[in-house]
């Protein structure tokens, strides 16, 4: 699971991992100086895929795409099939859109 620094705390880490989650979740600054002032105590620095989380980028621009259809963003659809439709159509439209020459 990739997500932002914002969900580095150790209650995330430790729910995520008792599921069998990997986690690619970088730690805030503030998390990394109160451990290592702690000491020994403090526990090891958490592992990050930093290539990984990269891609977390590019996951997260494509929703920001998708949600600025305002009916997807804040589901007026009633029903799954409608928001269903909806999300195909937007999908097609960035889809369309990538392929269309440069200006």
């Amino acid at each position: 699971m990739a997500a932002d620094k914002a969900y580095s705390s150790r209650a995330n880490r430790a729910y995520l991992r008792r599921r069998g989650i990997r986690v690619v979740i970088p730690e805030k600054v503030d998390q990394s100086a109160n451990r290592k002032k702690r000491g020994s105590v403090g526990g090891r620095p958490v592992s990050h895929d930093a290539d990984r989380y990269k891609d977390r980028n590019t996951v997260e621009r494509c929703i920001n795409k998708i949600k600025a259809w305002r009916g997807l963003a804040t589901r007026y659809d009633k029903t799954h099939e409608s928001y269903m439709a909806g999300l195909q159509l937007r999908g097609s439209i960035i889809w369309m859109r990538s392929l269309a020459p440069a200006t």
